[in-house]
């Protein structure tokens, strides 16, 4: 018996009891590789668009629904916290009612928010209907510095009163009525433009939002809140004009595809031996991600809404920096550099986003890959012969470069940790397995 004592989760059981399996307890994947992988992989709904969105849905009492949900753990946790505070959300076949008629208490507590950074998501909504909001420090992903003072700012200018002192680990906000404001965000933020957005919908007047993010789940998120009533001008822009309105009503949204389980299952498409087709991406969402995998050798085509790989011999080591849309996305650099272990010659990432996202790197050392990192930057020598090992998937984005990594070595890879995996990517296992990998879900 190998490590632990374990139990096979069977490959059919229900994404309800595997969740609920993954909320208690801790568990392993098995990969047996190198395996060839051929076939076809339909991508899911966008996790990071999903989650603004079912926070969106509760500035209205009316029935909101969204299609194309994609039935992962940090959605569960999401509607975990809406039904905290008093709404109805069901999740059936990716598809999710929600209904908040009446508020039941205006509290996220610590123990939704330590898993998911996204319950930071209902501050923004909360305090705009509500006028009052109590919201748990956010968690997630240990990547690095994710300060959320830009919300805090954009906020307290709306004339939100915000105590982050007062009780430990949680932001307290209250507002009679949120004014329209003129605000630059200082940097970059995806959730903190999309909480600002948010707010601003029911403010009295006028906000002009300038240097905001442009990633397509902000377009998206932007274009869900106009079908509830919204006024919203500049969409898709780094500056959103909007008039603020008394209340919204409920609508019905279909939510854009995941770019980054679509890069990442391209990504894979790039190894040798493997033939995959992705079915239901989005290119113009990727398309730093598609020249950059043109560059070292791979040319992908889209027809009918299937993207599929050509590729010869991989190219000499390349460089790449993670940048905010339409840059290099950080949520592809794990996986990426993945890809780079199998490219003759030295490549490097310059991670520009976060200032942690570097622990992949340590396990992917352990299958045999030769990585080096310095400050903000890895350096990937390769190309490297990778086997089977004991890993420890730390962060959800380091978990799918794992998971390639394992179809790649020889031998047996066990990922620890690999609730992280469930967190973002739908059924990843079941979707591999159908196309030719040997991947088994274990309960310790």
């Amino acid at each position: 018996m190998d490590f632990f004592t374990w139990f096979i989760i069977p490959l059919e059981m229900s994404r309800e009891n595997l969740y609920n399996v993954a909320s208690m307890i801790n568990y392993r994947l098995v990969i047996n590789g190198p395996t060839a992988l051929e076939g076809e992989v339909s991508v899911s709904g966008a996790k990071n668009a999903s989650l603004p969105e079912l926070a969106a849905s509760i500035l209205t009492g009316e029935k909101c629904v969204l299609e194309r949900v994609p039935e992962i753990e940090d959605i569960k946790t999401m509607l975990t916290a809406i039904r905290d505070i008093g709404g109805s959300a069901d999740l059936d076949s990716n598809r999710v009612e929600i209904k908040m008629d009446r508020l039941v208490s205006p509290i996220v507590k610590r123990e939704i928010s330590e898993t998911s950074r996204s319950s930071i998501l209902i501050l923004g909504p909360l305090i705009a209907r509500n006028g009052y909001a109590k919201v748990a420090m956010p968690g997630g992903c240990d990547i690095g510095d994710r300060n959320i003072n830009y919300h805090i700012e954009g906020l307290r200018r709306m004339g939100v009163n915000i105590d982050t002192e007062q009780e430990k680990g949680y932001i307290i906000a209250e507002s009679k009525r949120l004014k329209g404001i003129d605000f630059v965000f200082p940097g970059k933020t995806v959730t903190g433009t999309e909480n600002i957005l948010m707010a601003s919908v029911l403010a009295e007047g006028e906000t002009i939002l300038k240097n905001c993010a442009v990633e397509p789940e902000v377009t998206d998120l932007a274009e869900y809140l106009v079908s509830m009533g919204a006024e919203i001008d500049g969409i898709g822009t780094d500056m959103l004009v909007i008039k603020g309105k008394s209340s919204l009503h409920g609508a019905s949204h279909s939510v854009i595809p995941d770019r980054i389980e679509a890069g990442t299952y391209l990504i894979a498409a790039c190894f040798k031996g493997n033939n995959i087709k992705i079915k239901g991406g989005n290119p113009g969402h990727i398309k730093s991600v598609l020249d950059i995998l043109g560059n070292i050798g791979c040319r992908i085509t889209s027809d009918n809404g299937i993207m599929s790989v050509s590729k010869g011999e991989l190219k000499n080591g390349i460089h790449v920096e993670t940048e905010p849309f339409p840059g290099f996305p950080t949520d592809l650099q794990a996986q990426l550099t993945t890809l780079m272990t199998q490219i003759e010659g030295i490549s490097s990432i310059r991670e520009n986003i976060f200032n942690n996202r570097f622990k992949h790197a340590i396990e992917l050392n352990k299958l045999g890959a030769d990585i080096e990192i310095s400050e903000n930057k890895s350096i990937i020598k390769g190309r490297t012969h990778l086997t089977g090992a004991y890993v420890r998937a730390t962060d959800l984005r380091a978990s799918a470069s794992l998971v390639l990594a394992g179809l790649l070595a020889e031998g047996k890879t066990v990922i620890d940790n690999s609730y992280q995996l469930f967190r973002g990517y739908e059924d990843m296992h079941i979707k591999l397995n159908k196309i030719g990998a040997d991947i088994k879900v274990i309960e310790v």
